[in-house]
């Protein structure tokens, strides 16, 4: 699983954060990163993908199909 943060998206509202914060910190800029995700919960990872707001948070699986958002 890879986790990109569409950085034009996000608003740094730190949802991901809150609820992953082992995934997700916000930067310098006051915006979504990602600082880890090998062997963490990726369903987990995906439902807080979704609790974003903005869509930001985009996940794609081992072959590059994206999971979410589903355009």
């Amino acid at each position: 699983m890879e986790i990109k943060i569409n950085k034009d998206k996000c608003l740094g509202c730190g949802t991901c954060m809150a609820l992953m914060p082992e995934v997700f910190e916000i930067d310098a800029e006051g915006k979504s990163t990602v600082k880890a995700s090998e062997g963490l919960d990726q369903e987990q990872i995906l439902m807080t993908a979704k609790s974003c707001p903005t869509g930001a948070i985009e996940i794609y699986d081992d072959n590059g199909q994206k999971l979410w958002p589903q355009d």
